[in-house]
């Protein structure tokens, strides 16, 4: 069959074929090992019962099956050669109990693996979040939220597979392929001898297709995350989609994703299923070479075929189980592969741990100071170069500048979403690398430009902020945040579920939404990405009063995009390449005529100088002698 190949443009990413280079043979056979190992650590002692009841079923299915074929003799030489209907009604029974015994085991190992599997994807995925949650924020930077997502979605039960299988092939698999050999072995030894000769050179064949397809599980893991990834990533940016009338763009790239996914889905089920021929073939020549032998020994010895009619019923009941665990090497090598994407991402180890002597940050008055701090993000590049300030406490300290100063790593410095590399970041006189980052941040309240609400009721996203708040505390919040009102007009008030991002709100009900959230967390000090930029002026009057009520009697951080939105704050800094190149008040910076907080005041056009002082005056500033407001 011809292989479907991928068209590429030459613009396009091949990153998505980009794959690890394979491990030598005994490094990979390590690495199986030491996970299935892992799994078995990590997991088998909690279901030690279960796993203890689940092999003893699958140890009655070997065994009744076993003992199907060895009643076969007594069934043709009893029964119907010598025609004896006491030893009739004893088989029989014996047959009737065997099966009966064998079907609720069946049941019982079932039932009970799957409990046990079902709980071990739970636990691991309960696993997964919390330490997802526990990673530094540089550690998302680095990796898509939707790859991971799929990637945790498609490999989280290659846990429970590994589990499965090995208690399955060990317990049912080979106890009732040893048992049917025992079986074969007792009926006729010479026989046996021809039927396991083949065994070698099927396990041959099985070892290299093993090999094959472990680099491909992989790689269809990897590619099948980008695929589910984008489709997610269209999904929730449907509206830029739209009108940028991206779908043809969207669908092209998607396409030549999906084309590579089938291709690798298509090698893994090549590589698979050559199993089939091979343990097909193999088997047809030792059942037919048994059959051959022994019917013609029977033919011209004049045995009973009692005995031959069992050792076939145990070969070809050992047919199976022998398939199965034929099979095993190429199913555990998939499994593996998704448990080992899995641990790579718990072994990620959070590079912001406490240190061990970490303490409570107590904040009493929420005075913070910079002190010649310096940070540069992982490719090296330096972001914020000897940055030096002090925001007083109860009072509003602005950051303005232009994109790409600096001010949004200074705001994110301060909750240790990163940690500086030079200098130290003072709160009230306190180092806040000394003190653990949940006791830092539970001082903190922080609103964005964006504002994020979760899945949920509007009364689940404000109590976000304080998870013990009473109704009564979060309706205050709401009020305050100039939120209560149109809360009330939803369907069903504070308990209307939110679509994703709360879509079925509007951009500034969001953001006082966040505003509530932030407010009702009560906390000493306020982080403001300019939570205004993006809304119309009506909008924007509900947000900033709601924000003022927020910074009452708060040490508040703002970066300003909208200038209007600062100029009563009690110090302005002005940031250039990393740098502070400008501090002071908003009358202080425009008596620098040639400063850069003038020259961006004169960018706002004449339109926002109006909205700043109300009749084209600046607030606090003389007009000229000869001018008019």
């Amino acid at each position: 069959m011809a292989e479907v190949r991928p068209i590429w443009t030459p613009n396009q990413d091949r990153s998505v074929i980009d794959f690890p280079r394979p491990k030598t043979k005994r490094v990979e056979l390590e690495t199986m090992t030491a996970i299935i190992s892992r799994i078995m650590r990590e997991t088998g002692r909690d279901y030690i019962r279960g796993y203890a009841f689940a092999i003893f079923c699958l140890l009655l299915v070997a065994g009744t099956t076993a003992f199907t074929a060895w009643i076969m003799e007594d069934i043709i030489n009893e029964a119907f050669a010598s025609k004896d209907p006491n030893s009739l009604w004893l088989i029989c029974g014996s047959i009737l109990a065997a099966f009966v015994i064998r079907g609720f085991a069946s049941y019982g190992q079932a039932v009970t693996l799957a409990q046990i599997g079902n709980n071990i994807v739970a636990r691991y995925q309960q696993r997964m979040i919390d330490h997802l949650m526990a990673l530094n924020v540089s550690w998302f930077s680095n990796n898509r939220s939707t790859h991971v997502a799929s990637q945790i979605s498609q490999n989280v039960s290659g846990i429970r597979d590994v589990m499965n299988m090995t208690i399955t092939s060990f317990a049912r698999d080979l106890i009732t392929l040893v048992g049917l050999v025992v079986v074969m072995v007792a009926k006729d030894p010479l026989l046996s001898l021809v039927a396991v000769v083949m065994a070698p050179p099927l396990i041959l064949s099985l070892r290299y297709i093993s090999r094959r397809i472990r680099f491909v599980t992989r790689e269809a893991v990897v590619i099948n995350s980008r695929v589910l990834g984008a489709m997610q990533e269209a999904i929730q940016g449907i509206t830029v989609v739209k009108a940028f009338t991206m779908e043809e763009q969207i669908s092209r790239r998607s396409g030549q994703l999906i084309r590579i996914a089938e291709e690798k889905s298509n090698r893994i089920a090549r590589l698979s299923e050559r199993t089939s021929p091979l343990t097909e073939t193999i088997a047809g020549f030792a059942i037919s070479g048994v059959v051959a032998y022994a019917s013609y020994r029977l033919i011209y010895s004049g045995e009973l075929p009692g005995s031959f009619i069992a050792f076939i019923t145990a070969l070809l009941l050992a047919y199976d189980p022998a398939r199965r665990l034929a099979r095993l090497q190429v199913s555990l090598e998939r499994a593996v592969v998704n448990a080992r994407m899995i641990y790579e991402i718990l072994d990620t180890e959070p590079k912001q741990a406490d240190a061990p002597d970490a303490g409570e940050l107590s904040v009493t008055a929420g005075r913070i100071e910079f002190e010649n701090v310096s940070f540069a993000y992982d490719d090296g590049e330096r972001v914020l170069n000897h940055v030096s300030f002090q925001a007083e406490p109860g009072r509003m300290t602005a950051f303005v500048g232009p994109s790409g100063a600096g001010k949004s790593t200074l705001i994110n410095l301060l909750p240790r979403f990163y940690d500086v590399q030079e200098g130290r970041i003072l709160i009230d006189d306190t180092d806040i690398m000394t003190v653990k980052k949940a006791s830092l941040r539970d001082k903190l309240s922080y609103v964005s430009q964006q504002p994020y609400l979760f899945d949920g009721t509007i009364r689940d996203n404000i109590r976000y902020g304080r998870p013990d708040a009473t109704d009564a505390e979060v309706e205050e919040a709401a009020r305050r945040a100039q939120a209560h009102d149109f809360i009330l007009a939803q369907p069903k008030g504070y308990d209307t579920p939110l679509g994703e991002n709360g879509a079925n709100l509007s951009g500034g009900q969001r953001q006082r939404v966040s505003i509530a959230r932030a407010l009702i967390r009560n906390a000493p000090i306020l982080l403001l990405d300019e939570a205004t930029s993006a809304l119309d002026n009506e909008s924007e009057a509900a947000v900033q009063k709601a924000l003022e009520t927020a910074m009452a009697g708060r040490t508040v951080l703002v970066i300003a995009h909208r200038l209007s939105t600062i100029y009563k704050a009690d110090k302005i800094i002005v940031m250039q390449d990393g740098q502070i190149v400008e501090s002071g008040t908003h009358q202080q910076l425009l008596g620098n005529e040639a400063g850069i907080y003038t020259r961006l005041q004169k960018l706002a056009g004449d339109q926002k100088m109006k909205m700043i002082g109300g009749r084209g005056a600046e607030p606090g500033v003389k007009k000229k002698k000869g001018t008019e407001g």
